[in-house]
């Protein structure tokens, strides 16, 4: 997966990179990436063979006259070099003239905005970081062989402010769950970055499968806050993104009045191991990191709303579920933030439905952010399906008594192969339910 794919990035994106280990090798990974031409700045110094990766270096102070046509390839703007060898960072007003030429070229701007001195994990001085309130995206980068380390200035830039902030002391060693405090502080990871923009993690380095693994237990908090709209698991110096994390919702579609099953029967009330049908699928969801969770009813919406209070779900009445399951598809979907990567629908009529089969359908979208991600089961498709956020607009233009499946022409699908054929049972009819209840016995 390349990284502006994994960052979902807009044509002309206004990106700011700041942290620790890997900023440098990320913007230029980026900017690489683009077909077009791209500007990249620096508010921070540049070592000279750091600068030598673009294919043309313009020096800005405030009186330089920014007459650059961009044909293609990769623009370096910085400061002078200071006797130390290195750039100058460029001053704001500098900075937002090469804005300027970015908005009159309609091209992407990349701009490093924080120094850590080579070190993969740093916490903002005071005056730090100096991020623009121009940008749409701001991506915290740090570097995972910091973990396991000490708490000392060998592996940590200001690392008296980063045990202030993880609650470590200094000299302690630098775990999953410091760095994940750090991320989420107002005064660290979140520090100065604008209102509207958006927030991402880039846990670099994870150049092993244990490092990979932590970078998930890193990964878990900050999603679930909300305090990050994506984290990516990466080793950019092998140019390798191995996953891309982000909130992932849940929709249980419960709005039918299941005719066949009897005009007396609340289908998703019906009892299976103990518990309603309703309240074992949010149980799922909420056990395999679904958030938030939204449950779309129609006919029996007060008896679902009590058997799951206790639960933290939403319960979304949709007022024309008898136009068909495409209004509830799109009641969902409209009940859900703005920062939801993907969701997954669920029914409300398959309690036997297991945690793990969720889990590895978030696991499977995390690795390839593939647009519909379903279940393979005996050869045939299986529920619940995972939704990818750019089928989203498809999905809301739905009409009349189709769900998801109306747009698979539309796009790839990519399958999780699953060997348990109880898994296609859904439940329609009284012969149904005795088939499922057949199963109760059977191990979770």
């Amino acid at each position: 997966m390349k990284l502006t794919a994994a960052l979902r990035l807009s044509s002309a994106p206004r990106l700011v990179l700041v942290g620790g280990g890997g900023k440098t090798t990320a913007m230029f990974a980026l900017a690489r990436e683009w077909p077009g031409p791209v500007i990249v700045a620096a508010t921070a110094h540049l070592a000279i063979a750091q600068a030598m990766l673009a294919d043309r270096h313009f020096f800005v102070d405030d009186a330089t006259s920014l007459d650059v046509q961009l044909l293609s390839g990769v623009t370096l703007f910085t400061g002078p070099f200071n006797q130390a060898g290195k750039t100058l960072g460029l001053s704001a007003n500098a900075l937002q003239r090469v804005l300027e030429l970015a908005d009159q070229q309609h091209v992407p701007l990349l701009i490093e905005a924080d120094g850590s001195k080579g070190l993969p994990l740093k916490a903002p001085a005071e005056h730090e970081p100096p991020i623009p309130d121009f940008v749409d995206n701001v991506i915290y980068v740090v570097g995972l062989s910091g973990l396991g380390n000490p708490l000392d200035g060998e592996h940590v830039h200001r690392p008296e402010r980063f045990a202030r902030l993880s609650g470590l002391a200094p000299g302690d060693v630098v775990t999953p769950d410091a760095i994940a405090t750090v991320l989420r502080d107002p005064s660290g990871g979140l520090k100065n970055v604008p209102a509207n923009a958006r927030r991402v993690a880039l846990l670099n380095q994870a150049d092993t499968p244990e490092l990979q693994a932590q970078a998930q237990v890193i990964a878990r908090p900050l999603l679930a806050t909300f305090a990050y709209q994506a984290v990516i698991i990466a080793a950019l110096k092998s140019q390798q993104v191995f996953a891309v994390h982000e909130p992932t919702a849940g929709i249980i579609l419960a709005a039918g009045a299941a005719l066949r099953m009897g005009e007396a029967t609340q289908k998703p009330l019906l009892l299976w191991r103990g518990e309603p049908f309703i309240r074992h699928v949010a149980r799922t969801a909420l056990g395999a990191g679904l958030s938030p969770v939204v449950i779309v009813t129609g006919a029996h919406t007060l008896e679902i709303r009590a058997v799951v209070a206790d639960l933290p779900v939403t319960v979304i009445p949709n007022s024309e579920w008898q136009a068909g399951q495409s209004t509830s598809v799109r009641c969902g979907l409209q009940a859900l933030p703005d920062s939801i990567g993907s969701a997954i629908f669920l029914l409300a009529d398959q309690p036997q439905i297991p945690i793990e089969l969720v889990k590895a359908l978030r696991a499977q979208h995390a690795q390839t952010l593939s647009p519909i991600v379903a279940p393979l089961i005996d050869d045939r498709r299986g529920n619940p399906v995972l939704f990818d956020r750019t089928t989203f607009v498809d999905l809301h233009a739905l009409t009349g008594d189709v769900g998801g499946r109306a747009i698979f022409a539309q796009y790839p699908l990519t399958y999780v192969p699953w060997h348990d054929a109880n898994l296609l049972l859904d439940v329609d009819t009284p012969e149904d339910y005795q088939r499922l209840r057949g199963l109760e016995d059977c191990s979770v």
